[in-house]
């Protein structure tokens, strides 16, 4: 079962998404029988994800990194600019929540900047005893919807005094939504690029060419599962590449494969594509 649903309208300026799952485990038979990875895509955007169960979640950076990383309870996935691997073979329960460019500090206590490209226990920016008590609750709600109500009671109790997200990047990210041209928007707001992409990358995560690019591959992204008969290249056209080769090449560049690549593997959901 998974849940997935816009939240209150008091969190909607911090929290774009909220959703909880309940996975049927992995038989043993399954594990032994199929590879128990999937390649997670880019949204440019940071996760809290909370796991209601003792298992650890298996992360890789890529199929090169044999070491990865064993997390449990709460976290943060920091925004990125290229895929990564995570292992399925120990699913749990679990809630979580895409946040909105700029609103780490307001929920998490810290910019996004530092937890970018990278998953970080939220124990390190709560503290123990809050990230603790977090996944507690939540694992004494069984059902889904009541989980997802009470998390965002939760999310809402957490949040600083109101202070929003600096001024110039939310004027920063309205215009990059319109025209994607980070010369034209720093002109605009009245900063050089370079003061703008300070302040850019310390809220958002990514500077802003990088955010730029991975919002255009994840509309594309959404294109693709919703149009799977579409030519590449009038989907290039449509999304500003310069032609199929160019988009060819920045599906490559963030998610590790190309588009056909992930038209054969059909995944049953865009961003998560089964190795």
């Amino acid at each position: 079962m998974h849940l997935r649903r816009a939240p209150l309208p008091a969190l909607r300026p911090f929290v774009e998404l909220i959703w909880a799952s309940e996975p049927a485990p992995f038989p043993p038979a399954h594990r032994r029988s199929t590879a128990p990875h999937e390649r997670v895509l880019p949204t440019g955007a940071l996760h809290l994800v909370v796991r209601l169960g003792p298992a650890p979640l298996r992360v890789f950076r890529s199929a090169e990194d044999g070491a990865g990383q064993s997390l449990v309870g709460a976290l943060v996935g920091g925004a990125r600019a290229a895929a990564y691997l995570k292992e399925l073979s120990q699913p749990e329960p679990s809630v979580g929540a895409l946040l909105q460019p700029g609103a780490a500090s307001a929920l998490l206590g810290v910019p996004a900047g530092p937890l970018s490209h990278s998953h970080t226990p939220l124990a390190l920016l709560w503290g123990e005893a809050a990230a603790a008590e977090l996944a507690e609750r939540l694992a004494e709600v069984r059902d889904p919807a009541a989980r997802l109500a009470l998390f965002e009671r939760l999310l809402l109790a957490r949040l600083a005094p109101p202070r929003g997200i600096h001024p110039l990047v939310a004027e920063a990210l309205a215009g990059l939504r319109r025209h994607g041209a980070v010369g034209r928007v720093a002109r605009e707001i009245g900063v050089s690029e370079r003061h703008l992409g300070r302040l850019f990358g310390e809220a958002v995560g990514l500077a802003p060419r990088s955010w730029c690019r991975v919002r255009r591959f994840d509309r594309t992204l959404e294109r693709l599962a919703a149009e799977p008969g579409q030519p590449l290249a009038e989907l290039a056209a449509a999304e500003g590449y310069a032609d199929q080769a160019h988009l060819t090449r920045e599906f490559r560049a963030l998610a590790g494969l190309t588009p056909g690549a992930w038209r054969q593997a059909a995944p049953a959901e865009p961003r998560h594509v089964p190795l």
